[in-house]
């Protein structure tokens, strides 16, 4: 069994920043992709920022100018830095992480419980 636990989320106000973490806990110990995803009341589901295990690291286009994703795969946890942020940044942010399970199959974690971020104008 896999958990995820979200945090760093909150209330700031626009231009400010956040660091979201991502933290996974239980039996798998070592993850491939690591994904950050948000969602804000009425939309779609987004992702925000995708990590491969070897490192390479997929920003949106929409805030790659203004988030970075890191991980730290001793910690098994992935980090969201979010800086200069905007109204439209608000919403639930989410992360999910992959790994192979039995040598061969792929598995993916549930869904965190997620972190709330609001940006006040």
């Amino acid at each position: 069994q896999v958990r995820l636990a979200e945090s760093g989320g909150g209330l700031v106000q626009a231009g400010g920043s956040l660091r979201l973490s991502c933290a996974a806990s239980g039996s798998v110990t070592r993850f491939n992709g690591m994904t950050w995803w948000r969602q804000a009341p009425g939309k779609q589901r987004e992702l925000v920022a995708n990590s491969h295990h070897g490192g390479h690291m997929v920003i949106a286009d929409s805030v790659k100018d203004r988030f970075t994703a890191s991980r730290d795969d001793a910690k098994n946890t992935l980090y969201l830095q979010m800086d200069s942020l905007v109204p439209e940044d608000s919403g639930r942010y989410y992360c999910v992480f992959d790994y192979v399970e039995n040598g061969n199959t792929i598995r993916t974690t549930p869904w965190g419980q997620g972190t709330q971020v609001t940006v006040s104008s």
